[in-house]
């Protein structure tokens, strides 16, 4: 792709966090699929997995040109904070919290696909701009299988309580978080009687 206009400073810092949120939503799909037995949220989340995968490969065709690179630092620094957060919070997480969660990092990502249009649109970026709107509706087909699979867990309702992280450490992640939020019902309740 050749658009002439050069990249702002709101494409450049999008596209870096676009990198950083493809390579995060792939990462975190992948080992989140591995962790919930449900044959429906495994296939709309591998279906999102392979967009992510597809995107990333695609994206540096509009950015090394303009010479931004999804490298160590975009791909890395930022990818290590989401892979954290992601692993940390699956923790303590049910299955159904989980893949509803999961969901809204293809919100995320979408919106920004959506966002760096607009920019795109903007400056004069048209090809740009074509490529984040044909991208944000790739990623919405992947996006509402996993909302739609995210929504079929409660249907068994048990099973979607289940921990996702089915280690010992994350049955006991899931018992604080569950005390925690026993403890935040209490309160409400409380503070509800003496109204």
């Amino acid at each position: 792709m050749a658009d002439p206009a050069p990249l702002h400073p709101a494409e450049n810092r999008g596209y870096r966090e676009l990198y950083a949120a493809s390579r995060g939503l792939a990462r975190h799909w992948s080992r989140l699929g591995a962790r919930v037995p449900d044959p429906a949220v495994r296939e709309a989340l591998g279906g999102g997995v392979a967009a992510a995968r597809r995107l990333l490969g695609e994206l540096p065709a509009i950015t090394v040109e303009k010479d931004l690179h999804g490298g160590p630092a975009a791909l890395g620094l930022g990818g290590r904070l989401a892979d954290f957060h992601n692993l940390a919070a699956d923790r303590f997480l049910e299955r159904n919290q989980a893949v509803r969660l999961a969901a809204l990092e293809a919100r995320h990502t979408r919106i920004l696909l959506s966002y760096l249009a607009a920019v795109g649109d903007a400056r004069g970026a048209s090809e740009r701009a074509s490529f984040c709107r044909r991208w944000e509706g790739e990623l919405r087909s992947a996006s509402e299988a996993v909302e739609t699979s995210a929504a079929g867990l409660g249907a068994d309702p048990d099973a979607a309580l289940e921990p996702v992280d089915d280690s010992a450490a994350g049955r006991v992640a899931q018992r604080v978080a569950v005390g925690i939020g026993a403890l935040g019902e209490w309160i409400d309740r409380r503070t509800a009687h003496r109204s």
